[in-house]
């Protein structure tokens, strides 16, 4: 997909309404968003513990099993989605809660947070599908565009992602470590990585262990009589949150219309222009309020790249007036269904599959 670039004046102007959008939802970020976030955390909390308890009423019938896995999950993807990739953003810094902040909060996978922060947080939102410097675009496995040479691996890069998907978590943890080529590769030139490779390895291991101890050691054995069925419960668990968070992720970056960058047209960049570039490299995703909240309202990822600090509870009413500025400056605005976003995001998967053909309109290139 190509799009016309709009005139200095069109982006000041779209640059002032966005602005305003975002100084307008400011003004009523508060209490109701503390008391919101603390009343998802309650439940979180509460759903995980009655969740392992229902997983060991297993032994009576089968359907507490499955009913408790089923239970955890949600648990763990509320903890993933809306409660900890939200507050590592530092959307609720502002309450200074001691717990709830993006300094102090660890969330239930095996990644490292403070790793995750420091590629995502500033990586990927500074440099959004910008080639070359957006690790995030790709994840270093997948070939989604035709700025990227194709290589023989791109022709099983479906499986790739298949196991991408089942082992998100693992991918998250694994990152950073792969992009300074910590255990594989060429060690890299260049690094501004702000501790020491030691270190990294250090918060690596260190929270894989504890992540690998509470889900497959410590809750099993507490549950003794049960031990492989909690075991076998918390792995399902786990691999359902993998698929969702990865789903909906992939389906905010990696949609057919979702658009890729050259660092030489971003160089100088206005806001104006960092705005555009975040809306054409962004996807929404269309459906109700329960559906927004299991995404850690990533469902607006446009939003979410325009204003990563504001709580996302916020997106749904934002992305309406987001949607309405982008119609009246001509700037397309990537929103759908569900089940329509993940068609394309497979479709693109496959097709940089293959090699480029001759003559072939690239779907991605701005």
């Amino acid at each position: 997909m190509t799009t016309s670039i709009p005139s200095a004046e069109t982006l000041l102007s779209f640059e002032q309404e966005i602005n305003a959008i975002r100084d307008e939802t400011l003004s009523k970020v508060g209490q109701a968003d503390a008391d919101y976030i603390r009343r998802v955390i309650r439940f979180q909390r509460g759903l995980d513990l009655s969740s392992r308890l229902v997983i060991v009423l297993g032994f009576i019938h089968p359907l507490f099993w499955v009913a408790g896995v089923l239970m955890l999950a949600l648990a763990k993807i509320l903890d993933n989605m809306e409660i900890g990739h939200n507050v590592m953003h530092g959307q609720y810094d502002w309450m200074n809660d001691p717990h709830i902040n993006s300094r102090n909060f660890e969330w239930d996978i095996v990644g490292d947070g403070d790793s995750w922060k420091r590629y995502h947080n500033h990586e990927h939102h500074t440099y959004t599908n910008i080639i070359g410097k957006d690790r995030d675009y790709g994840y270093g496995l997948l070939r989604l565009s035709d700025d990227i040479p194709w290589r023989k691996k791109n022709l099983w890069q479906f499986f790739t992602y298949l196991n991408l998907s089942l082992l998100f978590q693992w991918g998250v943890a694994y990152h950073e470590l792969a992009a300074e080529r910590i255990f594989f590769g060429k060690r890299r030139k260049e690094s501004h990585l702000p501790i020491s490779r030691s270190e990294l390895k250090s918060a690596f291991f260190s929270k894989i262990g504890k992540q690998v101890f509470k889900d497959y050691i410590f809750w099993p054995l507490l549950c003794f009589p049960v031990f492989w069925s909690v075991l076998l419960g918390n792995l399902c668990a786990n691999l359902i949150r993998n698929l969702w968070t990865s789903t909906i992720i992939f389906c905010g970056h990696f949609t057919e219309d979702a658009q890729t960058f050259s660092e030489e047209e971003c160089k100088n960049e206005t806001r104006g222009q960092w705005y555009y570039r975040q809306i054409l490299g962004s996807s929404n995703l269309e459906g109700a309020r329960w559906f927004h909240i299991l995404t850690g309202h990533l469902s607006c990822q446009i939003e979410h790249h325009l204003f990563p600090d504001i709580p996302a509870r916020h997106y749904p009413a934002m992305a309406q007036k987001v949607e309405q500025v982008c119609k009246t400056h001509g700037i397309p605005y990537n929103t759908g269904s569900f089940a329509h976003q993940y068609l394309t995001v497979v479709k693109r998967v496959l097709r940089y599959s293959f090699p480029d053909k001759a003559g072939q309109e690239p779907l991605t290139n701005h």
